[in-house]
């Protein structure tokens, strides 16, 4: 039988998950209150340029093959699955130094796994944060997209995993 020791040093950043799961937990809890709450496309107005409006997306990143007829949510869950072994598996190899990869890792594993939940429950995505802005001379109030905790929290870590592979040796093994 192992011990506690020789198990916590085999799983590595593991330990990072409780990040994830805190993602997960908050993505799922804004989204059932965004239902609660908010009628599908309409605005509720929080400050200038930010909305909460109940959208739900059936296809990936900006709606990327929404218009399928519901072949793409099992493709993009699936797809979620394997992304979400790979990150774990990357985060089981990290050192302990590498705190900020273990970070950004778990940031992107608990939105994945937010909007896996919700692919697989309902068969789309439930988003309700929109931004907006005025562009000037070009265009009034021009939508961003809208989007939902996990989508954050994805982008948050993709950004630091980015920002790591360019401008520090903390991905390195």
């Amino acid at each position: 039988m192992r011990s506690f020791r020789s198990l916590s040093a085999e799983t590595g950043m593991l330990g990072w998950l409780w990040v994830s799961a805190v993602v997960i937990a908050l993505d799922q809890l804004t989204k059932w209150m965004a239902e609660a709450s908010l009628e599908p496309g309409q605005p509720y107005a929080v400050v200038p340029h930010l909305d909460m409006t109940l959208s739900y997306n059936f296809g990936a990143a900006f709606s990327f093959l929404g218009d399928q007829d519901g072949w793409q949510r099992w493709f993009f869950a699936g797809l979620a699955v394997i992304v979400c072994g790979f990150i774990i598996n990357w985060m089981r190899k990290l050192k302990k130094r590498q705190v900020w990869a273990a970070l950004g890792l778990a940031l992107v594993l608990g939105g994945a796994i937010g909007n896996l939940i919700d692919r697989v429950l309902y068969g789309k995505v439930i988003d309700f944060v929109s931004v907006y802005f005025d562009i000037p001379f070009v265009m009034e109030n021009y939508h961003f997209a809208i989007f939902n905790v996990a989508d954050m929290a994805i982008t948050g870590g993709a950004v630091l995993l980015v920002f790591l592979s360019l401008f520090t040796s903390d991905l390195e093994p």
